[in-house]
């Protein structure tokens, strides 16, 4: 299994779009051509998990195919993980395609944005080729050659935001991504299914920021406390990869503050085009 991390940051990129703070002048100043994009998974080319503003200059800088493209797994519906216009480019004249149909898969919340954001401009053309599944939490997909577990994140009340067991092959990948704590019963569902984690992505927006109790995000603490309780219900093991990614400004993200961390906790801070081989 591959695992492309495309984008590995917040909602307001790194530095941020429109600020002007301390950190986001240094960023600028000291370190050219330091950039995280919007958060973005690719898995063995075939399978995105979200697909953000910068799904399209992620294709460029790092030669993704997404004509290729079969299947996106998407976490929720703000926009930094769902830009949804973007399908309504998805054939006719705009596009020759590798994979006919491109199945999305999301809670209801997302199902209502694709169809608010597609219904002025999609031709009937290429309403063919985009297929929109809705999905909810504790539930085993088979997609394709992949199986799929849903559990339920921890961020807001407006919608059941999801998080993805993805395996394939034998390989098994964890996708925390936009959430706070992981609820014991979702824990639990992983590890009743069987779920076998190589590789775990953590929300670390916060980075070595203080938890906070019934925030919608982590910080590296959490982070912790999550792989202690994964570690104890033989979802993660001692040769599981720990990755910390979904990097806010705020955090100060440089590349001397991720390697203390990485150092201090034993985990992987990823890059925008960084990949993993399991």
């Amino acid at each position: 299994m591959k695992i492309l991390y495309s984008g590995t940051a917040a909602a307001e990129g790194v530095p941020a779009m429109f600020c002007s703070c301390p950190i986001c002048k240094n960023l600028r100043e000291n370190y050219k051509g330091y950039v995280r994009t919007r958060s973005q998974i690719i898995i063995d080319d075939v399978l995105s998990v979200d697909f953000p503003p910068e799904a399209f200059s992620h294709s460029l800088s790092q030669a993704i195919d997404l004509s290729s493209l079969r299947y996106a797994l998407i976490t929720h519906s703000h926009m930094d993980h769902f830009y949804a216009h973007d399908f309504i480019l998805r054939g006719y004249k705009y596009a020759s395609l590798e994979c006919d149909v491109l199945e999305i898969y999301g809670n209801a919340e997302v199902s209502k944005v694709f169809s608010e954001c597609t219904a002025r401009e999609m031709k009937s053309e290429v309403r063919t080729h985009v297929r929109m599944n809705t999905i909810g939490a504790f539930k085993e997909l088979k997609i394709g050659d992949f199986r799929v577990l849903t559990i339920p994140a921890l961020h807001g009340t407006r919608e059941e935001a999801l998080l993805y067991y993805i395996e394939r092959g034998g390989k098994g990948y964890l996708h925390l991504y936009d959430t706070g704590e992981i609820s014991s019963e979702a824990i639990a569902f992983l590890a009743e299914k069987g779920a076998k984690a190589d590789v775990v992505s953590f929300d670390c927006t916060f980075l070595d920021a203080p938890p906070v109790v019934g925030t919608r995000h982590m910080c590296i603490a959490t982070v912790a406390g999550i792989r202690e309780r994964l570690l104890a219900a033989g979802v993660m093991s001692g040769g599981t990869r720990s990755v910390i990614t979904h990097f806010s400004h705020n955090a100060n993200p440089t590349p001397e503050r991720l390697a203390a961390i990485e150092k201090e906790y034993s985990v992987t801070a990823a890059y925008d085009g960084m990949v993993i081989d399991i």
